[in-house]
């Protein structure tokens, strides 16, 4: 049923469980299958990516996949390839460097996972030119959607960005990739249980739009990928299908919201708090990360779902507040983008008067779409993943500090905003 809703999808026959009509997306093709990079050439010929090409992958993914699928597509394209030397970070002068490299381009052919995606995207979005992507781990959600996550002047964003024509994920590939890599998309699934529970809350609370459809897309595969997650995890290739399926769909969500708003949310914030700050911890995966901080916001969103009555205070933050503790170009970047959200007494208010009239009815509609902390850690720890900072090199101290500060960071309004401003900690 999975691969058939994938199928609809593309083909745009499925129907928007939001309203009348039918769902669509951007992405002509998607194939999860095996030995992709051999067929590159026959694979991105409907694509229309023009003669000339520029190949993105750094060392390792250049290795796995990206120079076979270099001798492919030189059979009937024009190849530059644009390697880092490893495993970029990306931000901005990543971004300018595929820019550069590619002005000849007429499309760009990425070829990697989660930071070599996100720069290779971008650059295209910035340029106007078409890019597909060859995908060697499950490790994020982000090869469907039209976001990337881009460190600009410090502060990390999710920028609107060029949707990829076909998506190709080789299983033989992705079975073989690092077990981190696998723990780690693992770990960027299941946060959708605490993403909905943010997203679903904002709505309720504040108005925000919300929409179904996202979560439709994860009804098939989510519950049988975590159940066979050691099959995943041993790289069973039937099992890591079900990982890059759910992945490829988590992505069509955000795609379809027009934002990263049903698979990111506050546990998100604090991974992004950790990777703008934590500059002098050991590397760690994107869904590393995430998996840490979906454990603390399940239990979060527990201890808030416990209350029988919520009251809201007034927010006392300070842009001052905000360069003491960022710093002068940082904190002042994130005041303004946490301005909108904020809470003054007005507002506070209002709010405070809603959540006496419908709080009952919130708690019992956000604890359908959630999972409970134990069944989440339980997941992730067959998983591999870590569940607490320590695994991943994080001092407690600081980790503390970055579930308390995270929500300053933007304007999306999650539990960590809730939970400063009615003083509930997990």
């Amino acid at each position: 049923m999975s691969r058939a809703l994938l199928d609809s999808l593309l083909a745009g026959t499925l129907r928007d469980p939001d309203g009348a009509g039918f769902l669509s997306v951007p992405v002509a093709s998607v194939i999860i299958a095996r030995d992709l990079a051999r067929k590159a050439g026959d694979l991105i010929a409907p694509l229309k990516l023009g003669n000339r090409v520029s190949v993105v992958s750094d060392r390792q993914t250049r290795a796995v996949m990206g120079e076979a699928v270099c001798t492919s597509l030189r059979a009937a394209h024009d190849v530059t390839e644009i390697d880092f030397d490893r495993s970029p970070h990306p931000d901005m002068d990543a971004v300018a460097f595929v820019r550069e490299r590619a002005q000849e381009a007429e499309g760009i052919v990425a070829v990697g996972s989660g930071s070599i995606n996100d720069i290779a995207k971008h650059a295209a979005h910035l340029t106007g030119k078409p890019y597909i992507i060859f995908g060697t781990a499950p490790s994020m959600n982000g090869y469907t959607s039209v976001s990337a996550a881009i460190t600009e002047r410090g502060l990390k964003k999710s920028l609107p960005s060029t949707a990829p024509r076909g998506v190709f994920l080789d299983l033989a590939v992705l079975a073989k990739a690092p077990r981190r890599l696998i723990a780690a998309g693992i770990g960027d699934s299941v946060c959708r249980a605490t993403a909905q529970v943010d997203w679903l809350m904002a709505h309720l609370l504040l108005g925000t739009k919300y929409r179904e459809a996202p979560f439709l897309l994860l009804k098939d595969d989510e519950a049988q990928m975590i159940a066979r997650i050691p099959q995943i995890v041993a790289g069973e290739e039937a099992a890591v299908e079900l990982l890059a399926r759910t992945l490829v769909m988590s992505g069509f969500g955000m795609t379809i919201c027009g934002g990263s708003y049903p698979a990111s949310q506050g546990e998100h914030l604090i991974a992004h708090y950790i990777d703008m700050l934590g500059h002098d911890f050991p590397l760690a995966y994107h869904g590393e990360h995430v998996a840490v901080t979906t454990t603390t916001m399940a239990a979060l969103q527990e201890a808030i779902l416990a209350q029988e009555s919520l009251v809201i205070q007034p927010s006392t933050d300070t842009e001052q507040e905000f360069v003491a503790h960022f710093g002068e170009e940082l904190g002042r970047s994130c005041w303004q983008a946490w301005l909108p959200k904020r809470i003054d007494k007005h507002r506070a208010e209002m709010l405070n008067r809603k959540l006496r009239a419908d709080w009952p009815g919130m708690r019992t509609k956000l604890k359908t779409v959630g999972r409970s902390s134990a069944e989440i850690r339980r997941a992730l720890k067959m998983a591999g993943a870590p569940t607490l900072p320590s695994e991943i090199g994080i001092p407690d101290r600081f980790y503390r500090e970055a579930v308390a500060h995270a929500c300053k960071i933007r304007d999306r309004f999650t539990s960590l905003d809730l939970a400063a401003a009615t003083g509930i900690a997990a």
